[in-house]
C-alpha cells in the first residue's frame, strides 16, 4: 500500500461510524473521514454475522485486494473504514470492484475528472 496505513484502534473507528460520511452497497458500507495527515489509513470490518473465521479472512483479503489496486485512484489524506456484508464473500469479484468504485466516486474520495468534452 502506497500512501496507506492500517487503522486499529476502536475509538477511531466509532468515530468514522459517527462523524464519517458514508455510501451503502451490497457487498459493503464504506465510511470515510477527510484527516490533515499526508496519508490515508483504512480500516476493515467484518462481524460475526458473516460466518466463521475462515469466510471473515476472506472477505478482508478481498477488500484488502480491492484498496490495493485502486489505491493510485483514490486522493489521500483520509480515514476510510469498509465494513464487510455478506454479499461480499459469495459476490463475483468484478461486481466488488464495480461497487467499490461507485462508492469512492459517491464519496468524493476519487480526484474529479478533467473536461470531458474534449
Amino acid at each position: 500500500m502506497k500512501h496507506t496505513v492500517s487503522l486499529k484502534q476502536n475509538h477511531e473507528f466509532r468515530r468514522l461510524y459517527s462523524k464519517g460520511k458514508s455510501a451503502v452497497s451490497p457487498y459493503f458500507v464504506i465510511y470515510c473521514r477527510r484527516t490533515g495527515r499526508p496519508v490515508s489509513r483504512l480500516g476493515i470490518t467484518t462481524g460475526v454475522k458473516l460466518g466463521n473465521a475462515v469466510k471473515r479472512n476472506r472477505a478482508r483479503r478481498r477488500i484488502r485486494e480491492l484498496y490495493r489496486t485502486h489505491e493510485g485512484e483514490l486522493l489521500p489524506g483520509y480515514d476510510i473504514v469498509v465494513v464487510a456484508r455478506t454479499r461480499a464473500i459469495y459476490g463475483r469479484y468484478a461486481e466488488l470492484e464495480r461497487s467499490f468504485g461507485q462508492l469512492t466516486k459517491k464519496l468524493g474520495l476519487t480526484p474529479p475528472k478533467g473536461d470531458r468534452a474534449r
